[in-house]
């Protein structure tokens, strides 16, 4: 670090989940989606390996971006694609923020947004949640800044319905809103309908998680033209190629096969439902969840004992030790059988085993 700018030195980046080599493993951890690409895009991938590695791919991603265009009916100048939506949000932050007004997020949200006001020197306006883990919507009207939250949050997996979004959207109209849809396609309500009515709106999303992409990186955001110039002008500074080819092809065909999509989060959103009365039949408050994951805490059992308990059985999830949240576990759905484990390791540590 000697010889690291000040900046650097002071960065408490963000942490990854774990990726340990574990045999037999159930890997709850990091919000993978259990179900396997869809046929299409890997088969789409496959014929993109060839001699055509050689040259660059599109700088702008036409193709991809007719695909994210026509399946929210917005234009292709509405839409920018990035190298995951962690860089998509980066770039955001990067073009949005005034670093003389700050930007607003909540105290518990995706641990990324203090890192990209940190690294950028952004000040940051914390929102507490509710004691309940809830928005506060009124809290979010002081259009004196950029606001920029996670809907379905994370880590807590509670969404706000459309029109709540809308109201933070109209309630600051000088500043952009931006809306993290990680997880949008577990149930919640999109604002992408938006758009066209707000040019302060940007709304993100990622292949990772809903079309079981996340070795692909591969994020989007639809917007205003305005806006998606703002990022299209971060982006050419930094880095014009960010998607290569293999990836162009492989999202395009992801994002055409809505068939696919449906059909896993489908699956998905049952097997939640079921892991919800299972976990609240042992015990734990588990509020009522949108994406794919779970935020549950048990009232006799602490966090940090739990997390080390299923691990020592094989089974991982992931744990924030931060105020407020420290004694909840984020549980990642995974499969039936995955699902199972989880619970039979629970009952165990519990004493119901």
């Amino acid at each position: 670090m000697k010889f690291c700018n000040a900046r650097t030195r002071a960065l408490d980046p963000y942490t990854p989940g774990e990726q340990p080599r574990i045999e037999n493993l159930v890997k709850l951890n990091t919000n993978e989606n259990p179900y396997p690409p869809s046929p299409r895009a890997i088969e789409a991938m496959r014929a993109a390996v060839g001699e055509g590695l050689r040259l660059y791919p599109d700088p702008e991603s036409v193709e991809l971006r007719r695909a994210v265009a026509k399946r929210h009916n917005v234009s292709l100048e509405q839409v920018f694609v990035g190298n995951g939506s962690d860089e998509v949000l980066a770039f955001a932050v990067a073009a949005l923020a005034d670093p003389g007004l700050g930007m607003r997020f909540f105290d518990i949200t995706y641990s990324f947004y203090p890192v990209y006001a940190q690294l950028m020197g952004i000040p940051a306006h914390v929102i507490a949640l509710n004691d309940d883990l809830t928005v506060p919507i009124e809290k979010c009207f002081g259009n004196d800044s950029m606001l920029l939250f996670p809907n379905p949050n994370a880590p807590t997996s509670l969404a706000l319905p459309l029109e709540a979004v809308r109201l933070m959207v109209e309630s600051n109209p000088d500043h952009a809103v931006v809306v993290d849809e990680a997880y949008v396609e577990f149930g919640a309500q999109s604002a992408v309908e938006l758009v066209n009515g707000y040019e302060n709106l940007l709304v993100i999303r990622t292949l990772s998680k809903s079309h079981a992409l996340a070795g692909l990186r591969v994020g989007y955001a639809v917007g205003s033209a305005g806006i998606i110039e703002g990022l299209n002008r971060v982006k050419n500074s930094f880095n014009s190629y960010p998607l290569d080819r293999i990836a162009q092809a492989g999202a395009t065909a992801a994002l055409l096969d809505e068939d696919y999509l449906l059909e896993c989060s489908g699956r998905i959103q049952k097997t939640r439902a079921k892991a919800l009365r299972d976990l609240r039949a042992l015990g734990f408050d588990c509020p009522e969840a949108l994406g794919n994951f779970l935020f549950a805490r048990h009232p006799q059992k602490g966090g940090r004992e739990l997390f080390a308990a299923l691990r020592a059985q094989g089974v991982l999830v992931r744990r924030f030790d931060k105020p407020r949240i420290g004694e909840y576990l984020r549980i990642s759905i995974g499969t039936d059988e995955q699902m199972q484990r989880l619970i039979e390791a629970l009952q165990r540590a519990l004493g119901e085993g």
